[in-house]
């Protein structure tokens, strides 16, 4: 389980903390869904648990064990990052997925390394296109080849920082699809960021919404109220119902 506590963030002594006071609890399998305005702390909260910047003040714990004791190498064998416009370089499809347990093997990879990989592969249905050039996929597949990287480490948790922006609706859908089979059939639990209420609604668990380096409101979809997506966004929606399921509209 991720336990934030009272995390406090600034780029320099003299600015205004980026993340206040901020805290946060995601359960072991499940998605969690950061929202809130360009600005509210999400990418830095990223930052900070990924261990690219490091907190004033607060604690980053999972299972209990904290984050900010843990070596680079220790928390890349834990931690696996899906960022938004995934660069892999003059690689084959395998070998961008190889370049996933190099926090386990360092600079040889062994034969256990290896078959990790064919089987994530496999279970990623990338088989077909293990062979070829990263520079030639499309968008899904490129989003799919970066998932594998992220989950052959066996990390307990993922990041993606805003997974669908430049993706077109099937590729969206995809990657909802693939993001939920994460938490169901491999345990791992993943944190999100998303820009697009009716996304977030059709893939997270939990959520929680950001204003000003805090999360104000978190839980389940009953904390998505057009009260609070007005105090977040500072816009009025409304929220509609079908079959059960809520959809956000415009005013």
């Amino acid at each position: 389980m991720l336990e934030i506590r009272n995390l406090v963030f600034r780029y320099s002594k003299n600015d205004s903390p980026i993340l206040n006071g901020l805290n946060l609890t995601l359960e072991d399998g499940k998605i969690g869904i950061l929202l809130g305005e360009n600005g509210a702390g999400k990418t830095t909260l990223f930052k900070n648990i990924l261990g690219i910047e490091k907190p004033e003040s607060g604690e980053i714990l999972f299972d209990s064990v904290s984050l900010l004791d843990k070596k680079p190498s220790e928390r890349a064998r834990m931690i696996s990052y899906v960022p938004q416009n995934p660069v892999f370089g003059d690689l084959t499809v395998y070998e961008t997925v190889l370049t996933g347990r190099i926090a386990h093997f360092g600079l040889n990879a062994g034969k256990s390394d290896h078959e990790e990989v064919k089987k994530v592969i496999e279970q990623m249905g990338l088989e077909k296109i293990s062979n070829r050039s990263t520079d030639k996929l499309s968008g899904g597949e490129k989003q799919k080849v970066a998932i594998a990287r992220a989950i052959v480490s066996s990390p307990k948790l993922i990041v993606f920082d805003e997974p669908t922006g430049n993706l077109d609706l099937a590729n969206e859908m995809l990657l909802i699809n693939e993001t939920r089979k994460l938490s169901e059939e491999y345990g791992i639990s993943v944190l999100c960021s998303l820009h697009n209420l009716n996304e977030a609604l059709r893939l997270g668990d939990k959520f929680f919404l950001m204003k000003d380096g805090k999360t104000e409101y978190s839980g389940g979809e009953e904390v998505i109220t057009e009260e609070n997506i007005e105090k977040i966004y500072n816009v009025i929606i409304k929220i509609i119902k079908s079959e059960d399921k809520k959809i956000i509209v415009g005013v």
